[in-house]
């Protein structure tokens, strides 16, 4: 079973997307915060996060760094998930280390392209 790591603050859309991503068939782990999301992240090695960008603590920006950063979570996936949807908020994402971006509300077949393209599932 694949294992996601799901950052998210606002508990309806960790709720949603929780939910949907286990009867995909998904493991998924909820951090709430980006301070917490890096650790779960060290911890539990997921093999793709979802992150919020505009988060309490530590922000999904920073926290994509320091995972990108650190050598036992470089190498995974992480899409961003965000209400802000200019151009130059994707830019910035990317620049950030995040390996694609998403926009809210949530277009749950769009996501599931991509989540299945970074974890090369069929």
């Amino acid at each position: 079973m694949r294992k996601i790591l799901l950052v998210e603050d606002n508990e309806m859309n960790r709720d949603m997307l929780s939910r949907r991503l286990m009867r995909k068939g998904y493991e998924v782990i909820i951090a709430v915060d980006g301070q917490e999301g890096v650790e779960a992240a060290k911890n539990e090695l997921p093999d793709l996060i979802l992150m919020d960008l505009s988060l309490p603590v530590l922000d999904g920006w920073d926290a994509t760094r320091q995972l990108k950063a650190f050598p036992q979570t470089k190498h995974i996936p992480i899409i961003a998930l965000t209400a802000h949807a200019m151009a130059s908020d994707r830019e910035t994402a990317l620049a950030a280390g995040c390996d694609d971006f998403d926009t809210k509300p949530v277009e749950w077949s769009r996501l599931l392209e991509k989540l299945q393209h970074h974890l090369k599932e069929e």
